[in-house]
């Protein structure tokens, strides 16, 4: 069963997630995922059936982003 989990980041452009995205296919490479730049929490949307919110948030912790887990 897929759950959705939601990240309030501060990943702001483009660029930024195509920066990140190789590392995320990789983490989350059974998952789909998205950011919503437009928003003001500038959110990460995982949808995925495996819990791996500490190694989201420790990944764009290692990329110089913040990142927290929205409940």
């Amino acid at each position: 069963m897929f759950m959705i989990y939601v990240f309030k980041t501060t990943v702001k452009t483009k660029k930024a997630v195509m920066s990140l995205k190789s590392r995320l296919d990789t983490l989350l490479a059974d998952a789909k995922w998205n950011f919503d730049l437009a928003d003001c929490d500038h959110i990460l949307r995982i949808d995925s059936h495996t819990l791996l919110t500490a190694k989201v948030i420790e990944l764009l912790k290692q990329q110089n982003f913040d990142c927290i887990e929205l409940e």
